[in-house]
């Protein structure tokens, strides 16, 4: 029975996002929601330069749809599912924002980091206090190990740090074409196979609603892309899988399966401190994926590759929780 609940939802998910499209993509265009290529890039990205951002929106809308039908027809909507969406659609309007401003008002970068990060931080806040008040568990558990360790209220500052981290850490993914489309869908898809085995069948249900939207956002967002998902789609997909992490109660799992979200964001963190503390830069460009372009990877061989070790991580990960 549940496995045909996932599969609806999967198809739900990717028909929705595969309709949608092609009606939102022009509306984007006739509004002039063009992309802005940041000058200090890849000159090979500049030709993007116009393609429609912003289409984060159907995958939110997808998603929304996709989780509430389902649930509701095959389980019963709870805490969860509204709390996912709480960080969802909340991570997804501050995305949203950012992208109007880097749209609208031709400011390249949209908001500030320090807006950015305060818009970040109260989602996070409302995320914590509803938990709290459902008596949510502040222990963290160390996979492979019996250890577990009580984080009280600094329990919020984890989750402060967790979903501001992870969001952001999707943002810098999301640089070539179909890369963060399709990493995600692998991700989100070995929580879904994670909160199934804990029969917490609505989280499972909103992830596997995740990737069926993403998928089918995927058949636009491939290079070359249709339509890029902006600030909107990726903030949200990292504030989601860090907030299902939590509600899984398998935070550092998140760490492996999220690998190539880690990664990118770690090789940001060095290129930075290397250049500040040496003068010298480890990579030729960073996030890494841009590296790899600038040793001379086509594009798709980039993302291929990155899905391929992102596959790699979740079969670790659901190894890792499952069955060690």
């Amino acid at each position: 029975m549940m496995v045909s609940v996932i599969l609806y939802a999967v198809i739900t998910g990717f028909i929705i996002s595969v309709l949608i499209s092609p009606f939102f993509i022009p509306f984007l265009r006739r509004l002039k929601f063009g992309q802005s290529i940041r000058e200090e890039g890849p000159k090979s990205h500049m030709k993007k330069s116009g393609t429609p951002t912003m289409g984060g929106i159907i995958i939110l809308f997808s998603i929304v749809i996709t989780s509430l039908v389902i649930t509701a027809i095959f389980s019963e909507l709870n805490k969860e599912t509204y709390l996912l969406l709480l960080v969802l659609l909340g991570y997804g309007l501050l995305g949203f924002l950012d992208d109007f401003i880097k749209i609208a008002l031709k400011r390249n970068l949209g908001l500030t980091s320090l807006q950015k990060l305060i818009g970040q931080i109260i989602i996070a806040i409302i995320f914590f206090l509803v938990l709290r008040a459902h008596d949510f568990s502040t222990e963290i558990q160390i996979p492979l190990t019996d250890f577990s360790f009580d984080l009280g209220w600094g329990y919020a500052l984890f989750i402060i740090f967790w979903l501001v981290g992870f969001s952001n850490a999707t943002n810098l993914t999301d640089g070539l074409d179909g890369l963060l489309s399709g990493t995600a869908a692998i991700a989100f898809g070995a929580f879904a196979i994670l909160a199934w085995s804990q029969e917490l069948f609505d989280i499972s249900i909103f992830a596997v609603s995740v990737v069926g939207a993403v998928l089918g956002f995927l058949v636009f967002n491939a290079h070359p892309a249709k339509v890029f998902m902006g600030d909107t789609g990726s903030l949200a997909l990292g504030g989601a899988i860090a907030a299902i992490s939590i509600l899984t109660k398998m935070e550092v799992i998140l760490l492996i399966i999220a690998g190539v979200f880690v990664i990118e964001t770690l090789s940001v963190i060095l290129q930075v401190a290397s250049f500040k503390l040496r003068g010298k830069r480890i990579f030729k460009m960073s996030p890494i994926h841009h590296h790899y372009e600038l040793s001379g990877w086509s594009e798709w061989r980039v993302v291929v590759t990155f899905w391929a070790v992102g596959i790699l991580f979740s079969i670790l990960g659901i190894y890792i929780e499952v069955w060690l």
